[in-house]
């Protein structure tokens, strides 16, 4: 009784103030306000739960997730993107990419991030309400949505319209509030996202835990296959919060001409913060450009180096650049100002690399391909952190430890070829029954073809190293 009470006078509070506003939001409905979370658990749905990365981050199984929207909100989310990318399969006819030669970064356009819709979410049988779903991406979801591919990549708040459906306030999935659903995009193995996060991970940097998952949409006609993605945990939700010690610091991410960290390209907006968003202070990226520049790289490098070590974390960014760059990926710094986090660690007072979005990893690439090991493609001045550290003979004879240790253990062409096979078992059910305009496999056969890639690439990979370091 004190429920229907309190969702009554909700009502009468909403029809009557400002609330109205949001409830006229075409993704929000009146008449769903009344509903009971019938499957809501402590374990499952409470913040108060820890993180079960066992439940949600299995190795072992393809598992199966399905996403209800309703055919109202399903419109809301296309008539959003059509605003914001022009029609459906508008490039359909033209290359990948919407540009000459195709690829991420054709014709780009700048946009705000697409609208969130509640939706239900199932998995196991069991309810997850009102759950905040929208498309993500940049230039992958621009490529996809103008060459009329349905499968796009999710992020998923799991309460993101607690103030519109109090029943859900601080609802939790498994102990996550947020998670993102990536489509591999343009990747016929499946595998760059996923196992790319694990080479991270086995060299004991910080990085999102990933699964695989079938995805099913109902938008009002039943349960569609969308197809295999991969799920990734938020690098702002729980893994600070699991894998650093502390995690009341500032997380940056940063995107655009001050992410290149270029001599005198700082800009406040160019670091977007995801903790911490009310303190208005920069301060620690602002000592990293000026300990980075400063006068006594040439005039006294170990001074210099001490100024940096003291608040960056250099030995984590050159182990990231050796495994980076010994595997190859090409969308990321030293070729694109994005794709990577800051975390200012109050444990050290230093901000620390936390490497994101893999999915173009372990290939040559695109938009000049990956960086050669020894730099002599890096376009100068542009990539400090990369170029300065290089020139320095302290700091690249630590990367070309790392580079070595790389090669030897966690992308060891035996290993890493074992961890291929075993995943490609996996997931070619699901990958090879995805449908026409859900998909950037082009036949079933492309799926071994790209896993024969992956063999050959690892093998190419441990004799440039091997040439490299002799």
């Amino acid at each position: 009784m004190k429920r229907i009470f309190f969702l009554s006078m909700l009502l009468l509070v909403c029809i009557l103030t400002s609330c109205n506003d949001t409830l006229t939001d075409p993704s929000v409905s009146m008449d769903d306000l009344e509903f009971e979370p019938t499957d809501w658990t402590s374990e499952s749905h409470s913040k108060s739960a820890d993180p079960n990365f066992e439940e949600v981050f299995d190795n072992s199984e393809v598992k199966r997730l399905d996403i209800v929207i309703s055919e109202n909100n399903w419109q809301v989310m296309l008539n959003d993107m059509t605003d914001l990318y022009g029609e459906f399969g508008g490039n359909a006819g033209g290359p990948p990419g919407g540009g000459p030669g195709g690829g991420p970064g054709g014709g780009l356009v700048e946009t705000d991030n697409p609208v969130f819709i509640p939706a239900d979410v199932f998995y196991n049988d069991i309810q997850w309400y009102k759950v905040g779903v929208r498309f993500k991406g940049n230039s992958s979801l621009q490529s996809s949505w103008q060459s009329g591919i349905l499968k796009l990549s999710l992020k998923l708040d799991f309460d993101e319209f607690e103030d519109d459906y109090p029943q859900i306030n601080n609802q939790r999935f498994y102990g996550f509030k947020k998670l993102s659903l990536k489509n591999n995009y343009e990747d016929q193995s499946f595998l760059r996202e996923k196992v790319t996060a694990e080479i991270f991970r086995d060299a004991g940097l910080a990085v999102s835990h990933t699964a695989f998952y079938e995805l099913y949409m109902d938008t009002g006609d039943g349960p569609e296959y969308f197809g295999l993605y991969t799920l990734v945990e938020e690098v702002d939700d729980t893994l600070i919060e699991t894998q650093f010690a502390n995690d009341d610091g500032n997380l940056y991410k940063p995107e655009y001409a001050g992410a290149s960290f270029e001599e005198g390209s700082f800009n406040e907006s160019d670091f977007t913060k995801k903790t911490n968003e009310d303190d208005n202070d920069w301060s620690d990226i602002q000592a990293l450009f000026e300990a980075l520049h400063a006068d006594t790289r040439s005039s006294n490098p170990e001074a210099w180096r001490a100024d940096l070590d003291s608040i960056f974390d250099t030995d984590v960014f050159l182990k990231y650049l050796a495994v980076n760059t010994v595997v190859q990926n090409w969308d990321t710094y030293g070729r694109m100002t994005h794709n990577y986090y800051l975390y200012n660690n109050p444990e050290n007072g230093k901000l620390t690399w936390i490497p994101w979005d893999n999915n173009e990893a372990l290939q040559e690439g695109k938009m000049g391909g990956s960086l050669n090991l020894d730099f002599s493609d890096l376009s100068s001045g542009n990539w400090p952190l990369i170029e300065y550290l290089y020139e320095d003979d302290v700091y690249r004879n630590k990367y070309d430890a790392y580079v070595s240790e790389t090669r030897s253990t966690v992308f060891a062409p035996g290993e890493i070829q074992a961890k291929y096979a075993e995943y490609g078992a996996l997931v070619e059910p699901s990958a090879t029954k995805e449908r026409a305009g859900f998909t950037f496999l082009y036949s079933s056969s492309y799926f071994q073809s790209a896993i024969s890639q992956l063999n050959a690439h690892a093998d190419n990979r441990a004799s440039a190293v091997d040439n490299y370091l002799n």
